[in-house]
């Protein structure tokens, strides 16, 4: 494809990064995926070429580790994944969680969402939690109040009371309000939660997302890059959506997509094309 120009201007698909990556990290939806939430052809042939290099490639996601495998599988990544915006991590063919950093005790989920209550009435809450595998048997690992609003769609989450959802240690407190962006949530919730807790999102349609502070994508990728022995300056990464600031600013260099939020084309070194263009695979195609 053609180099072209983001929507601020700025020149993506030609700015090389001087050296050749030794890992490669990149979030998923938004980003590695097209807008139907597939992967391309194209991104999974390249995706293959890195990992026939031997250049780990890492995903770096919100998600949590049951929604990885239908990303990996197609594209043969068998090493680490950042779960749940570095608070997880995963080791896909083991299908075991390597580690986990940040829980959020009750006491805290209960403070902030007593919080949250007067900043946004109205909220509904679920909580993200992690045992040993992506479906630990043993772990209820997605627990949701009555009208909590899931963009993504109402399929999972086990129903419960909110005693139940905030009375156990989590990876992440989600926070849903219909007829608010995610952009306006984390406005209102920073000014009475900020400090204690981070506050992010990776979708703009009334969910935020609340972490132990400091755990980010980039302290997730952070861990990868030193259990590899890679240094940062080597590492590229890819992002479209605030969750992906800081890892992006970590990363020796930094790619946003064109379709990214505002900050994330503010931080990043590079905007390449959309994810509608297969944006990551634009950029590897230059090594790989």
């Amino acid at each position: 494809m053609p180099a072209g120009t983001s929507p601020d201007g700025r020149i993506f698909g030609d700015n090389e990064p001087v050296e050749k990556p030794l890992l490669i990290a990149s979030d998923v939806d938004g980003t590695l995926l097209g807008p139907l939430e597939v992967l391309t052809e194209r991104t999974i042939d390249i995706v293959r070429r890195v990992a026939e290099d031997g250049v780990p490639f890492v995903l770096a996601s919100g998600r949590p580790p049951r929604w990885i495998a239908p990303i990996a599988n197609p594209l043969g990544l068998t090493g680490y994944a950042v779960c749940a915006n570095g608070a997880v991590l995963y080791e896909i063919g083991t299908d075991r969680i390597v580690a986990v950093h940040g829980l959020l005790e009750p006491q805290l989920l209960q403070d902030a969402v007593s919080a949250l209550d007067h900043a946004l009435p109205g909220c509904r809450y679920a909580a993200e939690r992690v045992g040993e595998s992506a479906l630990d048997p043993h772990t209820r690992n997605f627990v949701i109040e009555p009208d909590y609003h899931n963009p993504w769609g109402n399929h999972e989450g086990a129903e419960a009371p909110r005693a139940e959802v905030l009375g156990h240690p989590a990876i992440k407190l989600l926070i849903s309000r219909r007829g608010m962006s995610s952009d306006e949530m984390a406005r209102a919730a920073r000014d009475v939660l900020d400090g204690a807790v981070d506050i992010t999102y990776s979708t703009n349609t009334g969910l935020i997302e609340v972490a132990a502070h400091g755990i980010t994508k980039a302290t997730g990728l952070a861990e990868v890059a030193e259990r590899l022995d890679v240094p940062a300056e080597r590492v590229i990464a890819f992002g479209d959506m605030p969750n992906d600031v800081e890892m992006l600013d970590w990363a020796g260099h930094g790619v946003a997509m064109a379709n990214g939020h505002p900050y994330v084309l503010d931080v990043a070194d590079e905007v390449t094309a959309p994810n509608s263009e297969d944006g990551v695979a634009q950029v590897l195609e230059r090594w790989f």
